[in-house]
C-alpha cells in the first residue's frame, strides 16, 4: 500500500493506493476512532459486487453497518435524493455514532460527502472510491455538492473524509466507458501540472483502457500525489492555487447541464471536450501553440473520448456556462493551456473566442 498525506492541520488525512485495499477498510477505519456504525451510500450495482466484502471487513472490526442504496446515475446529485437520505439516516441514528462510508464513483461521494457536511452540521465521513475518475481526482480534496437544474454543484460545502481508500484492483470490472472517462482527468493532470504523467499516457493509454494493475496504481498514485499538495496550498478554493484543477469543467460541466445530465456525455466525456475547447481558445488567443493544442488533442482521441459536441446546441452550452462558480460577478474566468505541463486561470476571455472555440469543437 502507499499511502500519500493532505496536509491540512487538523483536517489532515491520508490516501491509501494498492490492491485488495477493500479487505483491509475494517482494520483501517478502526484506528481513526470515528464512531461504531457504518452508513455506507452506495449504488445497486456496487452493492451487488462489493457490498459483502465491504461488510465483512467492517464486521470483523466491530463496526455495525447498514447499507443505503441510490439512483446510479448523476441524477443522484439532487437535494430531492440527498433529502430521502438524510431523512433514512436520522431514523437509523439512534443510539449510535454513525458514520458515512462513501461507496462508488463520483457521483456518490459527492452526494455522501454533502450529506455527511450537513446532517447534524457534521459527521465523519470516509470516501472507498471505485472508479478511475474518483480515485484520481473527485475523492480527494473535500468539494461535496449536489446540482441544480441550472448547472452541476451549485449546493455544496469544503467538507474533508477521515480518509480515502483507493482500491484500484476495483478498476479492472468497469466498463469501458468508466474506464476512459476516469482517464480524462488523468489527461487533465498530465495537462496542467505533470509533463511526464503526460508522456506516459501516450505511450501507455493502452494498458490503462485494458486495466492493467501497475499502469493504474502509477496514475492513481501521480494524480492523488499531484491534488494533495494543490488541495494543500488552497483548501477552500480562494488563493487562485487550486482553481487551475478545473481546467477542461467550465465547458464540461456546461456541457453536462446543457444535455439535462441525460448520460448522452458522462463526466469524463463531457471534461475531454471542455479540454479541447479551452485548448483552443488558449490558442486562439496566442498563448499555446498549435503542437501542443494537437498532442492534447491527438491523446484524447486515442484514449476512446469524443473530441466533438454531437446532439447538443451550441447555444444552451453557452447559456449554461455563464452559471460556472469560477466567474466574479459578470468576469468569466477559464483554465487555459499554455504549453503540456503548465495552465493558468485567465479572466475575462473574449466571448468571441468563447464562441469559436464551441464551433470549432461541434460536428
Amino acid at each position: 500500500m502507499k499511502r500519500i498525506r493532505v496536509p491540512l492541520g487538523e483536517r489532515s488525512y491520508d490516501i491509501v493506493i494498492g490492491r485488495g485495499i477493500l479487505k483491509e477498510c475494517g482494520r483501517l477505519l478502526k484506528k481513526l476512532d470515528i464512531g461504531d456504525s457504518a452508513v455506507i451510500v452506495t449504488n445497486t450495482r456496487i452493492a451487488g459486487l462489493y457490498g459483502r466484502r465491504l461488510a465483512r471487513s467492517l464486521e470483523r472490526s466491530g463496526f455495525s453497518r447498514r447499507i443505503e442504496t441510490v439512483p446510479d446515475s448523476e441524477k443522484a446529485k439532487s437535494i430531492a435524493v440527498a433529502t430521502k437520505l438524510i431523512n433514512r439516516i436520522s431514523a437509523y441514528d439512534v443510539g449510535r455514532r454513525i458514520f458515512l462510508v462513501a461507496f462508488g464513483g463520483g457521483v456518490i461521494g459527492d452526494l455522501a460527502g454533502f450529506v455527511a457536511a450537513v446532517y447534524k452540521r457534521g459527521i465523519p465521513y470516509v470516501q472507498i472510491p471505485t472508479t478511475l475518475l474518483s480515485q484520481v481526482d473527485s475523492a480527494i480534496g473535500g468539494k461535496v455538492a449536489v446540482d441544480l437544474a441550472a448547472g452541476k454543484n451549485l449546493v455544496g460545502a469544503f467538507y474533508q473524509p477521515r480518509i480515502v481508500l483507493s482500491d484500484v484492483s476495483l478498476i479492472r470490472t468497469l466498463a469501458a466507458r468508466q474506464i476512459k472517462s476516469g482517464l480524462a482527468e488523468v489527461i487533465k493532470y498530465g495537462v496542467i501540472k505533470d509533463p511526464r504523467l503526460f508522456r506516459f499516457l501516450e505511450t501507455n493509454h493502452k494498458d490503462i483502457l485494458r486495466g492493467e494493475v501497475r499502469g493504474l496504481e502509477y496514475v492513481v498514485s501521480r494524480c492523488s500525489r499531484i491534488k494533495a499538495r494543490v488541495v494543500a496550498k488552497d483548501e477552500f478554493d480562494r488563493k487562485g492555487a487550486r482553481v487551475v484543477l478545473n481546467y477542461g469543467h467550465t465547458i464540461g460541466h456546461a456541457l453536462e447541464a446543457a444535455s439535462r445530465y441525460s448520460g448522452r456525455y458522462n463526466h469524463g466525456e463531457a471534461v475531454a471536450i471542455g479540454m479541447l475547447a479551452s485548448a483552443g481558445i488558449s490558442r486562439g488567443l496566442g498563448m499555446m501553440r498549435n503542437s501542443d493544442a494537437e498532442r492534447i488533442e491527438a491523446l484524447v482521441k486515442k484514449s476512446g473520448l469524443p473530441t466533438r459536441i454531437r446532439g447538443v446546441r451550441l447555444p444552451e452550452i453557452y447559456t449554461a456556462h455563464l452559471h460556472d462558480k469560477k466567474f466574479e460577478g459578470s468576469a468569466n474566468r477559464f483554465v487555459l493551456p499554455i504549453r503540456v505541463g503548465a495552465a493558468k486561470a485567465v479572466k475575462n476571455v473574449p466571448d468571441r473566442a468563447i464562441r469559436n472555440a464551441l464551433k470549432e469543437r461541434s460536428s
